[in-house]
């Protein structure tokens, strides 16, 4: 039986046999990114190369990546949707294509030197092609050369078969991957697109050919990449011969420490089983975003406020397996030791995962006895109500007064065979700042991994921000994160105390001399040892390659940085501080514009 650990290190070492560099996974909280809290995607990280970017280790990538979506968090509780998950994931950037692609995908799936899957068991899909892009036919004939039968092969629209990780940005057609998890055989005629619920995806071969720049323009890509991604978790049950990725050791541990919390043996009643399995994602979850290095503590706001929504789900059904008390600090210990291995960051962060849960989850617990007494109290006239509707008002007077979650409000109103009305909940709150579960991915503007002129000027800019902090702070500074859009830059560094006025004036006169400098900006290829030995700055919480690009401005700034950037300085025009601001205990916040 092949574990999540033997297959992680079987993938990587087959994509090796086949010239792929293996690099290292990337934080959960992307840099220069407005457009998500969390690494989506294996290929998040990797966006710029998919565009053009040269990468340091080549054109042939492989490695594993942690990835949270919290996008379908209802869904989570069933046999396989996760919060956070992993991916495995090569990649060709302007390399191979089609042909070497999935006929390398097949030979891992089914060779017995690798994970010897039965072909009879698997089925594929392509792209069945619509008024954007034309129908998948050389995929297709691919699948068909290397052996797979027609009957198995289904063409499908671009709601299955056409990925993309954001509103802009590379995406293609794809080709993905099916398992039978059905009884015995499929029968003749079976594929995903005859039968959706015997079929479990493993694999996604995404052909990146395009690059969408807004809702109805695609131009072609300089070259035609693939990202090919196999999710670990599924993966590991079907070779498992598992029915439910929580039935497997990734999950295991997790699960056992909850029952023993509960007292409750997994597997005796299906609402109880479901609680356990949302406990057991929420905390994983939750282990892994405090556990980054670059992760947050919870809060109302961004990443933190998903975060404080994981947990908070997490104790309440943590009390609807009759655990009163607190508990998720033995479950998150358990997701520590499973996954510190992979993932050494956690047992580094250790303290941090363990202090910030515990801390989150005594707050909840005083909120939700309170918020779930005053619901109780409202039930009776909200019952009398034929509509079965709960108003929005309620609901707010619920988080306004009592700090209870608008989520939490329609799960209680949903378990009474009530709705709440959210519209009139989110007037009532328009002018609080929060992710809804329906607009989270309209919080932000710009594309994935924005790339357009204003960016890169900006991405370009928080070198001079940086190294102009230094110059006038101290060397201490450093970069702890930086979010970035058309509009403007935000900068988090490290330093104890606010920043006076004179000191922020001094730090826009320097960037501001840079500028009229026009200092040309260069990139160089070198070793990672190489790049800190010639002096060059590398960011907080980041995994480097061994081989790095170092970007070097003028005689001023030295970094190591995915780019992209301006060729020189003059370019960016006239630098101004907006604001300067605390972001947590001991790192401070800069707002600035480019005019």
């Amino acid at each position: 039986m092949i574990s999540a650990n033997e297959l992680r290190s079987k993938y990587i070492e087959f994509f090796k046999t086949k010239g792929h560099a293996e690099i290292s996974g990337k934080s959960l909280i992307p840099e220069n990114d407005p457009t998500v809290l969390f690494t989506t995607a294996g290929m998040h990280p990797l966006v710029p190369y998919l565009l053009g970017e040269p990468h340091p280790a080549g054109k042939r990538l492989v490695d594993y990546q942690k990835c949270v979506r919290t996008g379908d968090i209802d869904e989570v509780g069933d046999p396989a949707h996760l919060t956070c998950f992993e991916m495995l994931g090569n990649w060709s950037l302007g390399d191979y294509f089609k042909k070497e692609s999935l006929t390398w995908s097949l030979e891992f799936l089914t060779d017995p030197r690798w994970l010897g899957l039965d072909r009879r068991m698997l089925s594929v899909t392509v792209f069945a092609g619509d008024e954007n892009a034309p129908r998948d036919e050389y995929s297709a004939q691919v699948w068909r050369d290397i052996g797979m039968p027609v009957d198995r092969i289904a063409y499908l629209p671009a709601s299955d078969n056409w990925w993309a990780a954001g509103p802009t940005g590379p995406c293609g057609p794809d080709s993905e991957i099916f398992y039978w998890v059905g009884e015995g055989f499929p029968p003749a005629g079976s594929n995903k697109g005859t039968d959706s619920s015997n079929w479990m995806e493993i694999w996604n071969n995404v052909f990146m050919e395009y690059n969408r720049v807004d809702a109805t323009t695609l131009v072609k890509l300089p070259a035609q990449n693939v990202d090919t991604g196999m999710g670990l978790e599924r993966t590991v049950t079907v070779l498992q011969g598992k029915t439910s990725v929580y039935q497997t050791e990734i999950f295991a541990p997790i699960i056992a420490a909850i029952c023993a919390a509960a007292g409750y043996s997994y597997g005796g009643d299906a609402d109880r089983d479901r609680s356990v399995r949302i406990v057991t994602d929420h905390i994983r979850s939750a282990t892994f975003i405090i556990g980054d290095p670059k992760g947050p503590l919870p809060s109302n706001v961004g990443a933190g406020y998903v975060l404080r929504r994981l947990l908070r789900r997490a104790v309440r059904h943590g009390r609807k397996l009759g655990i009163e008390g607190s508990f998720l600090s033995t479950p998150a210990a358990a997701v520590i030791d499973n996954f510190k291995g992979a993932y050494p960051e956690l047992d580094e962060n250790r303290a941090k995962i363990l202090e910030g849960i515990a801390a989150e989850e005594e707050k909840f617990l005083e909120t939700l006895k309170t918020g779930e007494h005053e619901f109780e109290k409202m039930l009776p006239n909200l019952l009398k109500n034929p509509s079965k509707i709960m108003s929005g008002r309620l609901a707010f007077k619920l988080y306004d007064t009592y700090g209870f979650p608008i989520e939490l409000t329609e799960e209680l109103a949903s378990e009474n065979g009530m709705k709440v009305n959210r519209e009139e909940f989110d007037e009532a709150f328009k002018k609080h700042q929060e992710l809804s579960r329906a607009g989270a991915e309209q919080l932000f503007k710009g594309g994935l991994a924005d790339s357009s002129e204003m960016s890169t000027k900006y991405h370009t800019a928080t070198h001079l921000l940086h190294r102009a902090l230094k110059n006038v702070l101290g060397e201490h500074v450093n970069q702890k994160g930086s979010n970035i859009n058309p509009e403007r830059l935000r900068f988090d560094f490290s330093h104890g105390a606010p920043m006076s006025a004179d000191e922020l004036a001094k730090v826009q006169t320097i960037v501001n001399e840079q500028i009229s400098r026009d200092l040309p900006v260069t990139m160089t290829m070198m070793k990672l040892d190489e790049a800190k030995l010639s002096g060059a700055t590398a960011l907080f919480g980041e995994k480097y390659e061994e081989t790095v690009k170092v970007y070097t401005i003028g005689d001023f700034s030295k970094e190591v940085c995915g780019g992209p950037h301006v060729e020189r300085t003059g370019k960016l025009g006239k630098f101004r501080i907006q604001k300067e601001q605390s972001s947590a205990a001991g790192v401070r916040r800069i707002y600035a514009v480019l005019e």
